[in-house]
């Protein structure tokens, strides 16, 4: 007997990779564990009977000769499947797009790549083996893959992700029915979860991003809460946010992140969760910690991962190219094209008194003006940085504030320089070895 399964609360990604495992494994039988989440728990209340799939406990489990594992690396996340763990001739093949060490399942093979879903790597290989999918193939695995990417905005998501949704569509997905479940109404108790978390966010800047925390009493079972904290997270516009949930003996974390820095799948594999950079979760027993000791221990994590990221020192230009405010305009101007540079620092005893940049030139409408010293145009009024700000600080204020230069500077002195550029560089992976 050979079988596909997931992890348990199966979101689609988890469902559709287990679909996409009875097409590729010729006799295979997709095992569904009994909780999923709201969403997946309505389409399979209607789809069920157009797959190969069973419920975890119509498994016999003497029989099974090979398991497929997808979307998770870890036992306990799976349903039911103990006696199968301490099965050492058991055959195991593991597809799974979380590429965090840790997990205890063996695999005697294994497809585990850092990409925006599970069902990415399975459409790979249908592809490749010119494998036919029926429209409600097509329609289930584009809601797990639009799922687990955001729409393909989450900051996981990788070129791949967008030509598999494309090939998922040329094979007829229907956009309809993925847009029904990928926003399915909410019921009244979710609003009011939403409406509870709405009135305090505690907010952290940890490396210059915004990290939103909150901790909810649960005092009856609420369905599909991670959309709700999607929904929460756009609301407080916040970088990640991190969402508590206590009931009876548990905690359930459900992390968000918005940024390429803050992963937070791999920030909740410490609690023995997972996910992956945009989207994450994990469940603890309260009697192991207290939601305050989580949240805490969440909070040391990003401070130490954040010690780890680039910093404006590791991107910045130095040494800095200046003249002082009595330069004339002349000098800056042919100092700028022999250097090929767009912007000086106007300097007066290593004290930053001004910047001239490219633009600037074009106030100059007179010959008699390139004489003129640069005092009388550069600007006055200049924003810093410093050395151990992230890029993405950097980044936001050149946006807010449209400049294309921000002088790095500690201990009162300067000792470096970012510009558009440099971000622009950092951004798109173009940084040298």
């Amino acid at each position: 007997m050979l079988i596909a399964t997931t992890h348990k609360n199966t979101d689609f990604d988890g469902l559709a990779s287990v679909i996409a495992a009875t097409i590729l494994y010729p006799g295979c039988i997709g095992v569904v564990p009994k909780m999923t989440n709201k969403n997946v728990e309505q389409f399979l209340s209607t789809h069920k009977t157009a797959f190969n799939l069973i419920l975890p406990h119509e498994v016999r489990h003497d029989e099974v000769t090979k398991l497929v594992v997808v979307d998770t690396d870890q036992w306990q996340r799976l349903d039911r499947m103990d006696k199968l763990a301490k099965r050492e001739d058991l055959e195991i093949d593991l597809w799974d797009h979380h590429a965090i060490a840790g997990g205890d399942i063996q695999a005697r093979w294994s497809c585990k790549e850092r990409i925006g879903a599970t069902v990415t790597l399975f459409i790979r290989e249908i592809q490749k083996r010119g494998l036919k999918l029926s429209a409600l193939d097509s329609t289930v695995m584009l809601i797990g893959l639009y799922e687990d990417t955001g729409h393909l905005t989450f900051p996981s998501t990788k070129a791949e992700d967008a030509r598999a949704a494309a090939f998922l569509l040329e094979n007829h997905a229907d956009l309809n029915v993925a847009g029904f479940f990928l926003n399915p109404p909410y019921e009244e108790n979710q609003k009011e979860i939403l409406f509870q978390m709405m009135k305090k966010t505690e907010k952290h800047t940890i490396s210059g991003q915004t990290v939103g925390f909150n901790h909810v009493t649960l005092n009856k079972k609420v369905p599909n809460l991670a959309a709700v904290v999607n929904m929460y997270r756009k609301i407080v516009n916040v970088d990640a946010l991190f969402v508590i949930f206590s009931s009876d003996d548990r905690h359930s974390i459900i992390g968000r992140s918005g940024v390429d820095n803050i992963d937070v799948g791999q920030i909740l594999s410490v609690f023995g969760g997972g996910g992956h950079s945009g989207a994450g979760s994990a469940t603890l027993k309260s009697a192991e910690m207290s939601a305050e000791e989580a949240r805490n221990k969440i909070i040391t994590l990003l401070k130490a991962k954040s010690s780890e990221a680039v910093r404006i020192s590791d991107i910045m230009s130095f040494p800095v190219i200046s003249v002082t405010p009595e330069t004339p305009m002349r000098e800056v101007q042919t100092l700028m094209a022999s250097k090929k540079i767009r912007g000086v620092m106007v300097l007066e005893d290593e004290t930053i008194q001004g910047i001239i940049v490219l633009w600037d030139l074009k106030k100059i409408k007179k010959e008699t003006q390139w004489d003129s010293p640069v005092k009388a145009f550069m600007a006055r009024n200049i924003l810093t940085i410093g050395p151990g700000e992230s890029p993405s600080v950097a980044a936001r204020l050149m946006i807010e504030n449209d400049v294309g230069h921000l002088p790095v500077v500690q201990d009162n002195k300067m000792i470096g320089i970012v510009t558009r550029t440099d971000i622009l560089t950092y951004y798109y992976d173009l940084l040298p070895d």
